[in-house]
């Protein structure tokens, strides 16, 4: 499998929000009220004006107390619930770049029902613009990635957190990290690195960080093996 890929190496990242911000700036995404909910994560989700957020998980693990911190984005899944869902009834809504791979929300999405498209994605991502009813998620930065330029929030990381380039070379890099990692943090796994091109490295089991780091911990109940199979059942239907 070709085309692009994000490596995040949550071992280096510091929550410092730049690639929260940079994100906001690029898509030139206007600015969102907030308050004070008790936590630095600001705002508290994800919304069509911010594609990615840098959340905040105060947990205990191993009966030791750690701040972990979980840039969420989109993973542009290899096999894209999403797009399987809008292909079946908006054709063209959501798209997948041949070069990068890339999961790209359209215009079209306006016509989509953001309840069939957002519970299909195993990490509930998109989110909609209420008023004009346009879904949004990050689409990888496509139009920097095309000219030759890294995605915005890789581009302003100061610690090497968030890496990007070729699959291959992505996976290889969260590999090498992944086995100097264990060394010191036995339970270290990378995220879904078969699924999706957005490769976390996760120094606990994904589950401290976040609800849906990783598929399988979605309350939705199904796997993504599970859910494309069962989405693949009824097109099965209509060409038999």
């Amino acid at each position: 499998m070709s085309g692009k890929s994000f490596f995040i190496d949550l071992a280096k990242c510091t929550a410092c929000r730049g690639c929260q911000v940079a994100c906001k700036q690029w898509k030139k995404k206007p600015v969102e009220a907030t308050k004070n909910t008790g936590s630095h994560q600001n705002p508290p989700d994800l919304s069509w004006m911010t594609l990615k957020l840098v959340r905040f998980h105060e947990t205990e693990v191993d009966g030791k107390f750690n701040w972990l911190f979980f840039p969420d984005q989109c993973r542009h899944c290899l096999d894209a619930p999403c797009k399987m869902v809008a292909d079946s009834e908006v054709p063209g809504a959501i798209i997948q770049d041949e070069a990068t791979g890339a999961v790209v929300f359209t215009e079209k999405t306006k016509d989509l029902n953001i309840d069939s498209v957002r519970p299909a994605c195993p990490y509930d991502i998109p989110r909609v613009n209420p008023e004009t009813k346009v879904m949004y998620k990050c689409d990888m930065c496509i139009d920097r990635v095309r000219a030759g330029l890294l995605p915005a929030c890789v581009k302003t990381c100061p610690t090497g957190a968030m890496n990007f380039g070729d699959r291959d070379e992505m996976l290889a890099l969260a590999q090498k990290r992944l086995e100097e990692a264990k060394k010191k943090y036995p339970q270290a796994v990378l995220a879904d690195p078969k699924d999706v091109r957005v490769i976390f490295l996760c120094l606990f089991p994904p589950k401290n960080y976040y609800e849906h780091v990783t598929a399988e911990a979605t309350p939705r109940t199904m796997t993504r093996k599970e859910m494309l199979a069962g989405m693949a059942r009824p097109f099965a239907r209509i060409l038999t």
